[in-house]
């Protein structure tokens, strides 16, 4: 199976045109602005060690203040399989963290689980290297499109996060979104899949998708207000927000 096109980068540009591009993409993507509502309440607060695992190109880095926090970022060899250049990393295996035991005050993991197939090993290495009393946070996607084909391994429910992080003192799993929120990004999805047609029958049906912008529009609105009223049913969320504590 080809993959239409890949996930797009949501990594924030220093530029005036990079921020807007930033925020005013999750009036659109609800995976990432749920993503960016749970990452800010924490990050801020972090201070020491931070290590942020699977980074890519480190999008949530300017949430750390830079004064009290030492950040590495680590990502596998081949990471530009994911579209992913960033030469400020530090490559690994994909499995054994290239730090010392109880080396990290915390740990930030943002939808890299579902891409790896021992993903026990990787939770036991991030058990690892996290001092005690050390904190971190993790999201994995739930209702989301297979991406990064082949790389997409797993969705996880709560309770096989209960079983993957069991040896933490402290685990808080939280839905992101409900299914309001997750039609809406499907709808997003498709709408903007169809405005960019790729073959002749799908262009005669162009004029068709332009006069139901205006639907669009208006679920839109209805998913961020369940977002904000948190309206909808939480079984059937984005995905899931772990809070872990060693």
């Amino acid at each position: 199976m080809k993959e239409q096109f890949q996930p797009i980068s949501n990594t924030r540009d220093e530029s005036v045109i990079g921020y807007f591009k930033f925020y005013g993409r999750m009036l659109l993507d609800f995976q990432i602005l749920t993503i960016f509502k749970d990452i800010r309440k924490q990050l801020p607060y972090y201070s020491g060690n931070i290590l942020d695992i699977g980074c890519g190109q480190s999008p949530y880095r300017f949430l750390l203040n830079s004064e009290n926090t030492k950040y590495f970022g680590i990502d596998i060899v081949d990471a530009e399989k994911f579209d992913y250049f960033n030469e400020q990393i530090i490559p690994f295996d994909g499995l054994n963290i290239p730090f010392e035991n109880e080396s990290m005050n915390h740990i930030i993991c943002t939808e890299v689980l579902e891409h790896v197939e021992k993903y026990q090993e990787l939770v036991n290495e991030i058990y690892r290297t996290m001092k005690t009393g050390a904190t971190g946070i993790i999201t994995v996607p739930f209702s989301a499109r297979y991406h990064y084909i082949p790389w997409d391994y797993f969705r996880y429910t709560p309770s096989s996060l209960k079983t993957i992080f069991q040896n933490f003192s402290s685990v808080d799993i939280s839905p992101r979104g409900t299914d309001i929120s997750v039609i809406g990004n499907k709808l997003v999805v498709l709408f903007f899949r169809n405005l960019i047609p790729k073959n002749i029958f799908k262009f005669i049906l162009l004029p068709l998708w332009i006069l139901l912008l205006p639907v669009l529009a208006v679920y839109i609105l209805i998913a961020h207000i369940s977002l904000i009223f948190n309206l909808g049913s939480e079984i059937d969320p984005l995905g899931y927000t772990i809070i872990i504590k060693k």
